[in-house]
């Protein structure tokens, strides 16, 4: 096949890796891609980022299969462009896509449908949410409504830290209970009709250790096989991920927020693709052909799948330009990639590009290092080993990714 995958991260790089590595030869490009993903596939021009330019880039190598990364392009509609095209595509409609383009949309069909989640207030103003902050303890969440790159949620430990992120946030919020539990990422592809789960993993939030600062995108993720049980997976696919796909006939991969609360799974947000950086590591596992797999997706023939895993323990372990998740500068460049492979990880790219000299910084989100071991204590410290390796200055990184997994098996 001719496969064109859509963006530009570590979570794109880490889907054209494994497709490299399918058992059939297929010709990859990607658009607008990244230099990790050049190593094995063509790049395209971004163009613009609209449906069209999309839609013309895959016209113009004849793509039979494309599947998109971030979540901006299916809220605008690429995938009503391509299936109006006739042409084979992984992912939601515009409509479906509410589920992650509007916080509010989403928790009023949790509602409407019995999904269990948090309880909350939908207000149309920054005054309508701070009227409603008397019905809430604290903690207490906050969230902005639309698209915010994982960085548009506050947890506010008091009612001065919760006025503040209001007037932060601005336009239309979600006022919503704080849950206790582990969180875990669940992500499920479908056809519209048939679910697939993938493994779980367990992404790390905020930007400091012990999770702490504000929220980013995602400085690390580990995906083990422990992290849910048989129980708890059938519970969250017959309670939250089955009902959405019965009411909404969603395709492609639904990202399921979890909370696993004393009472139960509940679901704290919908993505309507793979999570970054959840992908690095259950890429890394994956053993099932991937290119096989989204074909399946995009042509409704899901039903009967199930899929191959290593059954180690993978952890991705994300490199970040200083200042981020705020301003931040670029143009660093980046030493050590090659030897921190030569330890058996895997450097997955998000921001970089190729300078005059050399590779240099082009992102908040640097590098996602990824490795398995025999447990997770071993993958932890494979990450870790070439973590050490590589060099960009003014680089931070979480030094606890995959310790609440640790501390949880070692009770």
């Amino acid at each position: 096949m001719r496969i064109l995958v859509i963006g530009s991260g570590g979570r794109e790089h880490a889907l054209v890796w494994r497709l490299a590595q399918s058992a059939q030869r297929h010709a990859i490009f990607a658009t607008p891609g990244n230099p990790g993903i050049a190593q094995n596939a063509t790049l395209l021009p971004a163009g613009d980022g609209s449906p069209q330019t999309m839609l013309a880039a895959a016209e113009s190598v004849q793509a039979d299969l494309t599947v998109v990364g971030p979540e901006a392009p299916l809220v605008a509609g690429v995938v009503d462009a391509f299936r109006a095209a006739g042409r084979k595509i992984v992912g939601p409609t515009a409509a479906a896509a509410q589920l992650e383009g509007s916080k509010i949309f989403a928790k009023e069909f949790f509602r409407q449908r019995r999904i269990p989640t948090a309880n909350f207030i939908a207000a149309a103003d920054p005054s309508q949410a701070l009227e409603s902050l008397d019905r809430f303890d604290y903690p207490v969440v906050i969230k902005a409504d639309g698209l915010a790159a994982g960085k548009g949620v506050v947890i506010a430990l008091d009612r001065a830290a919760a006025r503040s992120a209001i007037q932060s946030l601005g336009g239309r919020l979600v006022v919503e209970e704080f849950l206790t539990g582990e969180e875990v990422s669940f992500i499920a592809l479908t056809d519209g009709h048939n679910v697939v789960p993938l493994a779980p993993a367990q992404d790390h939030k905020t930007v400091f250790d012990g999770d702490t600062g504000p929220n980013t995108g995602g400085m690390g993720a580990y995906c083990d096989p422990r992290i849910l049980s048989k129980a708890e997976t059938e519970t969250v696919l017959d309670k939250i991920i089955r009902p959405t796909v019965e009411a909404t006939q969603f395709t492609g991969f639904l990202y399921a927020g979890l909370m696993m609360t004393a009472t139960g799974p509940k679901i704290l947000e919908y993505n309507v693709r793979l999570g970054d950086p959840e992908t690095q590591p259950i890429m890394h596992r994956l053993r099932s052909d991937l290119a096989a797999l989204l074909l399946a997706a995009a042509e409704g023939k899901l039903a009967g799948v199930t899929l191959d895993w290593d059954p180690r323990p993978s952890v991705c372990v994300v490199m970040a330009s200083g200042g981020y998740p705020k301003s931040f500068e670029t143009g660093y460049p980046i030493l050590g990639i090659e030897k921190a492979e030569t330890t058996g990880a895997t450097v997955f790219h998000a921001g970089t590009r190729r300078g005059a000299q050399s590779l240099e910084t082009a992102g908040g989100r640097v590098l996602g290092v990824t490795a398995a071991g025999a447990g997770l204590a071993e993958a932890i410290a494979g990450a870790y080993s070439a973590v050490a390796l590589i060099h960009f200055d003014r680089m931070h990184y979480r030094r606890d990714i995959g310790a609440k997994g640790l501390k949880r098996y070692n009770k």
